[in-house]
């Protein structure tokens, strides 16, 4: 009986399953001839090319085995860059590079690799080891994100990023995603990263999650986490509404990270997860229902940015 017990306390604050998010969220809302694009980061670049939404740079792509004759031709003058599956998920096949010496690359992590490294790793990912279904894939190489130094206390290695969940194409939840050394400098919360819930309206940190623990500071560096101001929080807003309606799905995760100079759109998810109602201590339910009430009333009004 205590599993239906924590069943109808979950629903009763309006947390919602995988089932509820297939249903009432992906089903009802995502087209699936829309799904292609969202599932192909280069589709997805050439998308926010047209729309005007900053993405990181393509410096090149290969496409067939045969293209990894060329890979040290592509990368002269570049001494970082980041490879990245097409089709890939969960940062599967990514690999930053953010040095080098003549032919020997420093990864991220601190290891270097040689030419011959980079061109077996490129195979891998061309062979389907991360992509989506395990299916040939293509290899984007794209501008490195530098980390911004707003972020130094609370992110000591990788990239921070911020996922904002829209429904019916409007802000129903955010939360900042941070890496961790356990991690490996990875923002993705099923390896290790923190989850951080924003408050949508001011973009300050509200509380975070390690896996199932609450935390108020960070473990590797003792910072705290709470009440933080996301920077360019309007910014980040207005790029997730415009990027799902040219999208045109209506339940998408969108990823935005903050390179030194401005926010990025990362990539978009047509299939989000459901933890970001954990880092918000909020179920997702009540978020939804609100769009719903205002939309049939007429009264949906803009979330007021501080």
């Amino acid at each position: 009986m205590r599993w239906l017990l924590g069943y109808r306390r979950l629903k009763q604050h309006g947390v919602i399953g995988l089932n509820r998010r297939n249903a009432d969220g992906i089903l009802d809302h995502n087209p699936r001839s829309r799904f292609p694009i969202v599932d192909d980061k280069l589709l997805m670049a050439e998308l926010c090319h047209r729309i005007g939404i900053p993405t990181p740079a393509t410096l090149g792509v290969l496409t067939t085995h045969g293209d990894l004759a060329k890979l040290g031709t592509l990368l002269e003058g570049h001494r970082e860059f980041a490879f990245k599956p097409a089709r890939g998920s969960g940062g599967r096949g990514i690999l930053v590079v953010d040095d080098r010496r003549d032919n020997l690359f420093r990864r991220s992590n601190g290891r270097w690799v040689d030419l011959d490294g980079l061109r077996a790793h490129a195979s891998d990912v061309l062979s389907g080891m991360s992509s989506l279904g395990g299916q040939p894939d293509r290899l984007l190489i794209q501008q490195r994100v530098r980390p911004t130094a707003y972020f130094e206390a609370i992110a000591p290695r990788g990239i921070v990023d911020v996922r904002v969940l829209l429904y019916r194409f409007e802000p129903a939840m955010a939360m900042l995603r941070l890496p961790t050394i356990a991690s490996n400098g990875r923002a993705n919360l099923h390896q290790g990263g923190i989850g951080v819930g924003l408050d949508l309206a001011t973009g300050r940190t509200r509380h975070a999650v390690l896996g199932d623990r609450s935390l108020t500071h960070h473990p590797d560096t003792g910072a705290p986490l709470l009440d933080r101001e996301v920077p360019c929080w309007k910014t980040v807003l207005e790029m997730s509404r415009t990027t799902a309606r040219g999208v045109g799905l209506g339940f998408i995760g969108i990823d935005v990270v903050f390179d030194e100079r401005q926010p990025l759109l990362l990539e978009a998810n047509a299939r989000p997860g459901l933890t970001i109602q954990l880092a918000n201590r909020q179920g997702l339910g009540e978020a939804i229902a609100a769009i719903d009430r205002r939309l049939a009333t007429g009264t949906l009004d803009q979330i007021v940015v501080k």
